[in-house]
Parts: C-alpha cells; structure tokens; sequence
C-alpha cells in the first residue's frame, strides 16, 4: 500500500498551474489527458505495461498533508492561503481509465487516460508518468530477456545497482510480471509475494581458511538450497572441485547440491567444462547458475556458443535499463470545457511525431477470429459504434492512408478499462501472479515477427477516420490561423 504523503511527488510548475487556475476561477474546468510513449525502447517490437498498481495505491491515498501545507506556504511564490486551504480539502474525484498491468502495447496509443478537473488532473501528471515510465521500461527490458532465455530460469539479481530502494523494489515487481522466476531483493519478496532466491558471496568464501571449508560450512546449515559461488579464486581448478566434494557431502546425509554459480570469466567455455566436470562426477542434476552484467544481447551470444546454463541471474543492465535508461512517456491534454461543452483540442509541433492526437479515445485490439492472431489496434472515440461482429472496419495508416485494409471477422478487446469512476476505485487489483498470466496470453495473440528481438515487424496502430479527419482538420485549422489562406 502506497503510504500517505505523495502529494508533492509532483513538479512545481504542476503546483503554479493549478495556483493560477484557481486565481483565475477556472480550477473546476473538466479536462481529460492521455499518457503514452512516443517510441519504443530498445529496438523492441513491443511494450509492456506496468505500474498501474502503484498509481491506484497513490491516487486513492492522495492527500495534502499538514507539513506539505506549512512547506508551500513557505515558497517564494506566496500563494494566497485560500489556495492553501482547497489543497487542505483536496481529494481527486476524477475518473481513469487504464490499460491492464501486464498487457502488451504500442506507441502512440492511450494507455492511460485522466478526466476529471483541470486542477486535480494536472496534479497527478508527474507521479502517474514517473510509475508508468519506469516500471513499464523495464517489464519490457524484461521480457525481452525472457525470450533470450527461452525457457531457462531466470533471477533478477539488480538491488545493489538499482537507482535507490523504490527503483530495486518495483523493478523487481516489474521483472516478475515479465515472467522472471524470483528476485534476491527480500523487500520485493515481501510486499508482493515473488519468490526469492540467492547464492553467497565472494567474501563468504574469502572470511574462511580455504574454499572447500567455505562449501561445506555452506552446504552444512543450508543442505537444501545451496548455490555454491566457484569463481573466488580459480573457477575449474579448485572451485568445480571443491563443490564436487561438498556435494557428495550432501549426498551422504542424503541431500543434494543445487546449483554452483559462475560470476566471471568466458561463461560459454566455464559453464561447458563445468557441465562435463559436474557430469562424471554424477552430479547431473546439479544446476549452473550465470551473473556478470548479463542482459538479453549476451543470453542469445552465450546460447549461440552452446553455453551450459541452466539458470540467469540479471542485475545491473536489467534494473537500470542499462541501454536505454528512458521510456519517454507522456501526458498530454486532448479535451477541455469551453463554456461547459467538452472540445478537443490538439499540440501542434515542429516535430510530427509530437503532433498530439485531439479527443478523448477508447483502444480496441481487433484479433482475427479464424487465427487468434492480432490485426492491429484500433483507436476511436467513445461515441463511435464501437467495433463488433459483423461490421467491416477500416484500418487505414494514419501518415500514409492510400494504405488500407477491411477486416470483418473479428473480435475486439476493449484495452482500456475503469479504474476510478468520480473518485471511486472500481477495479480490483488482480494478483501478480494472475498479472503474469495476463502477459503470457497477451503475447500468445501475437505472431512471432512482431516480437523477435531484433528487426521485429511494425504492429498496425490506426486511428478512426472520424479521428483521423478532426485531427487533420485542426491542424488545417491552426495553419490558416497563424498563416493566412493562402492566394488562389
């Protein structure tokens, strides 16, 4: 549960924004935003979601305290204490509408959208993307990972390298719902129920005499989960060796070694001598556990060079997100009340990409009935006739529209769904573990060339024509406004 006190997890131009509204009387104007990326994060084919839990424990306990209060009156800015006092009272009473932790997804489309007043939808922009942004960055890295893997084991090995608690502990969680298997960070394995896993370190063996009584000193008080670390000193001349003996220690009191674990070094080459040295031994059944900066470019390299490794332990390039430390995520406004009638409205940039899409907007994934396979994903408003049974839809490529495509035997999956309606949680939390289980049938609709790693195939997001023609017709709009019509 998100503690009390997150109110000023916010940016300061958030707080002047909302003070000017207020001066201005028109704090109480509905407005409605939408969070999304812009681009995907490395190379991939493919986003997925997370942080949504995080979001809802934050909004439902959103509250102004009383040290928050004394601190704002203390700013330069000298906000009128009557201001001070609606922060006092605050509680958001706006409706969201949220992807599905877990879900798959893409850019340009909404994955969460925010209505409710100006004041306390502004308010919730930076907390919302701050959780958005990073645990969904790295559920992706994640499951990128999971697919190098392909089938292995994995441990997510980051805390040490994290960038602070709350970053070890919610990428932990972020890990976990991509299909990792457990986590060293015990704070994670508490608050959220993933299981955790762990060997010894490099001291543990170096506080003792020798390597071998380091083993069995080991092996003696924890027979059933020892994970013996062979690397300290030399990896196949006395490492292998020594938790050889210590395992047939074991053996004789009628246990069995777990796994021993290489940290440095050719992995490839050590893991295939270890697997031959561990095999004539008769310890088979004894895992290889992998760390050492691994992420999802150096599995597929190891695997490629027939590495024996039953087990990944991922840290650092998993939890900093180490070749792309950034999503990009934004929150952009798309309605807003004018003389009580809600309007769309749209950001014009230089840049295209950053062109918003005006309107309020519903996410539909149309999956083709004969092959369970997603076509692409549809965005629409929510007064058009929703796509269903046996209606024809029109996709058509929002930036190159001579390129189109009528689709009519369909599904649609409605992506976004409520979470608060007018300030009222809705939605029940599912459990992680049902999360995990979301993601592996989200992935399932999907043909394989839109989630290879490398050069994946580009998924189909299109926007309604009716949507499509009023974001045009704003743009032209702007354009004559701020150029003139042009001579004939």
């Amino acid at each position: 549960m998100e503690t009390p006190g997150m109110a000023l997890h916010t940016d300061k131009y958030q707080i002047n924004m909302m003070y000017a509204h207020w001066m201005h009387g028109t704090h109480k104007h509905r407005a409605v935003f939408e969070a999304y990326f812009r681009s995907l994060p490395f190379g991939n084919g493919y986003g997925v979601f997370a942080g949504l839990e995080r979001i809802v424990h934050y909004i439902s306990n959103l509250r102004f305290q009383e040290d928050d209060i004394r601190y704002l009156s203390e700013q330069e800015e000298n906000y009128d204490p009557l201001f001070l006092e609606e922060l006092r009272t605050f509680h958001f009473n706006g409706t969201v509408h949220s992807m599905r932790e877990g879900a798959v997804v893409f850019p340009n489309e909404p994955l969460i959208r925010v209505e409710g007043t100006i004041f306390e939808a502004q308010l919730v922009e930076t907390a919302l993307l701050n959780f958005m942004n990073f645990q969904t960055l790295i559920a992706t890295k994640a499951a990128r990972i999971k697919q190098a893997a392909d089938g292995d084991t994995l441990l997510e090995f980051g805390t040490r390298r994290a960038q602070e608690a709350d970053a070890a502990v919610w990428g932990a969680r972020a890990a976990y719902l991509s299909g990792f298997d457990a986590t060293s960070n015990m704070m994670a394995g508490k608050r959220f129920g993933i299981p955790t896993k762990g060997t010894h370190a490099h001291a543990w063996v170096q506080s003792f005499g020798s390597e071998q009584e380091a083993f069995d000193k080991y092996a003696e008080v924890l027979p059933d989960y020892s994970s013996l670390l062979v690397d300290t000193f030399d990896t196949l001349r006395s490492g292998v060796p020594n938790a050889i003996r210590t395992a047939k220690k074991l053996e004789e009191r009628g246990k069995r070694l777990n796994s021993i674990r290489l940290d440095s070094g050719d992995l490839a080459y050590l893991s295939i001598e270890a697997r031959k040295m561990l095999d004539e031994a008769g310890l088979d059944y004894v895992k290889i556990v992998a760390s050492n900066d691994l992420d999802e470019h150096t599995i597929t390299e190891l695997k490629t060079q027939d590495a024996r490794i039953d087990i990944w332990g991922v840290g650092t390039q998993l939890i900093t997100a180490h070749d792309q430390p950034s999503l990009g995520g934004v929150y952009k406004l798309v309605e807003r009340e004018v003389d009580g009638i809600m309007q769309p409205t749209i950001k014009i940039s230089a840049n295209p990409e950053k062109v918003t899409t005006p309107g309020k907007k519903d996410v539909y994934r149309i999956i083709d009935r004969g092959t369970g396979k997603a076509i692409a994903d549809y965005i629409c408003f929510p007064e058009e006739d929703e796509p269903s049974e046996g209606k024809q839809l029109k996709l058509f490529n929002p930036l190159h529209t001579y390129i189109r495509r009528y689709v009519k035997n369909y599904d649609a999956e409605r992506m976004l769904v409520p979470i608060f309606e007018e300030g009222k949680l809705v939605y029940e939390l599912p459990s992680l573990n049902d999360i995990r289980d979301y993601h592996a049938s989200q992935l399932k609709q999907f043909w394989p060339q839109y989630l290879r790693k490398l050069n994946p195939e580009i998924y189909r997001v299109n926007i309604s024509e009716k949507a499509w023609q009023l974001k045009q017709g704003l743009i032209d709009r702007y354009m004559e406004e701020t150029e003139g019509t042009p001579e004939s």
